[in-house]
């Protein structure tokens, strides 16, 4: 039995948007900049989005008052516009994401490895709350 295993987490969202709206939102780093935060007092300032396999990107994710931040970022490994994007995060963990059209309607699906420093449930957290803002931003638009 292997115990190092990481846990995998998904989460998802219905986005009430046509794919390639969703598609757009997601990847280019003007709308990125938008939703990609898991609560109000924090923001994404810079992002940058080489969206091929062996592209980089990077968001810098910073807490408004200025105390703390972080840059999130990887490498492509995967990319099938409109259907699917994998990444290799900088410290190794994998991530999925697929893109499934549902009438005039997307469900977006990501599934990562769980780190090992923090719990499951609020990595799960942190990880739906910003595909929740990205699924506001989106269908506000």
């Amino acid at each position: 039995m292997e115990s190092n295993k990481q846990a995998q987490v998904t989460v998802e969202a219905v986005i009430l948007a046509p794919i390639e709206k969703v598609w757009t939102y997601w990847t280019e780093p003007e709308h990125i900049m938008k939703w990609n935060q898991a609560s109000e007092d924090w923001h994404a300032p810079r992002a940058e989005n080489d969206l091929r396999i062996g592209g980089k990107f990077v968001t810098r994710m910073e807490a408004k008052d200025g105390s703390q931040g972080f840059d999130f970022g990887g490498v492509y490994d995967n990319v099938k516009p409109h259907e699917a994007i994998a990444y290799t995060m900088e410290d190794g963990r994998r991530v999925e994401i697929t893109f499934t059209k549902q009438g005039d309607h997307t469900q977006v699906s990501e599934t990562f490895d769980a780190d090992s420093t923090h719990p499951v449930e609020f990595q799960q957290a942190g990880w739906q709350a910003i595909l929740n803002h990205f699924k506001s931003y989106t269908e506000a638009r």
